[in-house]
């Protein structure tokens, strides 16, 4: 039986750790309401939820929880998208897409980045749409450029087509690499450490360039895994 959006608020409010959740709030930063649920269990949860949805009413319940603005239904809605195979997958993205301007914290910002790194390995030409979101004023729009594309930083055997999207992202940190905000330091830190275990010349060949450009802390997070 379909699982309605009044059905899933409930079974979240149902779990709901008064004291956890006061912790948790001072922990991210949170602006909205938190009820305390480990995202293990929110995952459960959102994983029998999908079960007997069809795509669309599954992208309907996300939009839902996401709307609904609790901290764990927010996660719920990204964990219901999360997914490498799913036919038709526009409206998908479209939502995610709708929520990146949103993002005000990392939690969520990389619970909703997951799900979107699924639709872009699933259809590359989304690309564009996330080139434009590097010249983004808003920060957060800026970092999901790179945490959704990190699946391009760990082929082992990359084809031709993953060659020109990894050289087409390190184009964006080079971009990015003299951005101050320590959360764009550190997406581009994260996007050539994660790079360096598959391909490490490409990650010494690019801080050998822009490595003075980067904060310390980031160069030498980038670099981690050089030796």
């Amino acid at each position: 039986m379909s699982i309605t959006l009044a059905d899933a608020l409930a079974a979240l409010e149902a779990e709901a750790d008064p004291e956890r959740a006061v912790a948790e709030a001072a922990y991210l930063k949170s602006p909205r309401r938190v009820l305390g649920l480990r995202v293990p269990r929110i995952t459960e949860l959102a994983t029998a939820w999908r079960e007997g949805l069809t795509v669309e009413e599954r992208v309907a319940l996300a939009d839902g929880l996401w709307r609904s603005d609790i901290h764990e239904a927010r996660v719920a809605a990204a964990k219901l998208l999360t997914q490498a195979r799913l036919r038709p997958d526009q409206g998908v993205w479209d939502l995610i897409a709708s929520w990146v301007p949103q993002f005000d914290g990392w939690a969520l910002a990389d619970h909703a980045s997951d799900a979107g790194a699924r639709r872009l390995v699933a259809d590359p030409s989304r690309l564009e749409q996330v080139e434009g979101w590097t010249h983004s004023p808003h920060m957060w729009t800026r970092r999901a450029a790179l945490v959704m594309t990190l699946p391009w930083t760990k082929q082992n055997f990359p084809t031709d087509q993953d060659l020109a999207i990894r050289a087409r992202v390190l184009g964006w940190c080079e971009r990015l690499a003299p951005d101050r905000d320590w959360f764009i330091q550190k997406a581009v830190a994260w996007w050539l450490r994660d790079l360096s275990k598959h391909d490490a010349e490409a990650t010494r060949v690019f801080l050998a360039a822009h490595g003075e450009v980067l904060k310390p802390f980031a160069r030498k997070e980038a670099a981690r895994h050089l030796g």
